[in-house]
């Protein structure tokens, strides 16, 4: 189930988005930083955040919010440990907050949820600024290999036998 899933939902998309002409530096941005900003540690922030950047870069909206869809499960699983990251890194030490904790907190009163978790949010950005621009810029050259190896992959299997 989890390999038809990654490729109905991932590679299927990346392929139709090459036979549309996209670039595979265009798509791998797309990538990056769809996961990068479907983590940032604010829920509710990252679908605005992934489509400012796609408008500003001229990249794809479609392909960087499938990214930022896919990668939502993990944005909840890194939530707590960014607070915990930016308590460290900010000297205030750890949260204390559980995720189950941080849920029910929004789910009971939204306000006192944000005025609650204010200063935990900004150092978990903080924590989230610090360790996600060296994972973009890691991970980017590499997906810009992967999709150029996929995309020639394509053009030689769209061929017909005849053609050179």
């Amino acid at each position: 189930m989890g390999h038809s899933f990654f490729s109905k939902k991932f590679v299927e998309p990346v392929i139709n988005l090459m036979r549309q002409g996209i670039t595979p530096e265009k798509i791998a941005i797309s990538i990056s930083l769809g996961i990068a900003l479907g983590v940032f540690p604010v829920l509710g922030a990252t679908t605005l955040l992934c489509a400012l950047a796609a408008v500003a870069l001229g990249l794809n909206i479609p392909a960087i919010q499938l990214v930022n869809y896919l990668v939502s499960p993990l944005q909840l699983a890194l939530l707590i440990p960014f607070m915990q990251v930016g308590g460290w890194l900010f000297g205030s030490g750890p949260t204390g907050f559980s995720l189950s904790e941080v849920a029910s907190m929004v789910r009971t009163d939204i306000g006192h949820a944000i005025v609650t978790l204010w200063s935990a949010t900004v150092r978990a950005i903080g924590a989230w600024l610090l360790i996600l621009p060296p994972i973009v810029f890691v991970s980017n050259p590499i997906l810009v290999r992967v999709l150029r190896r996929l995309n020639v992959s394509m053009s030689h299997r769209q061929r017909t036998p005849g053609e050179i």
